[in-house]
């Protein structure tokens, strides 16, 4: 029965945020996985099975979000691993930046709870999307 249980990747330099995005997901019987850093979050990737979704902040403390994005996408690998990118910037240039390099939605912060769990909901029934 656990294997039914959908896991999120929760990448984010702010336990707070990472506490918070574990008990809203709980709420959808979600399992998220923190990661602190994009080290910490590559080396969780690397380990199988890949999550059912990526959630990632665009600032963190090793390197830039969009640069793991970046290189995350570079790997065939994790073609099919849909990304929501969560941040505070909302400058539609980097929003635009993080969309073409391979992130499918992009929720600025903060957030309101039910706007997340319904993304989320809807990014683990259709996957990546598709241009």
């Amino acid at each position: 029965m656990a294997q039914d249980k959908k896991q999120v990747l929760v990448v984010d330099d702010d336990p707070e945020l990472l506490q918070l995005v574990r008990v809203l997901l709980a709420r959808i019987n979600v399992e998220a996985i923190p990661a602190e850093n994009a080290t910490t979050a590559a080396n969780l990737l690397r380990s199988a099975p890949l999550p059912d979704l990526l959630i990632l902040d665009m600032m963190l403390p090793d390197i830039s979000g969009l640069e793991f994005l970046r290189q995350m996408r570079a790997k065939s690998t994790y073609d099919e691993l849909p990304v929501l990118i969560l941040s505070a910037l909302i400058d539609p240039e980097k929003i635009r930046a993080a969309l073409d390099s391979g992130a499918d939605r992009y929720l600025t912060k903060p957030y309101i709870a039910n706007n997340l769990l319904t993304v989320v909901q809807e990014m683990l029934r259709t996957g990546r999307r598709r241009e």
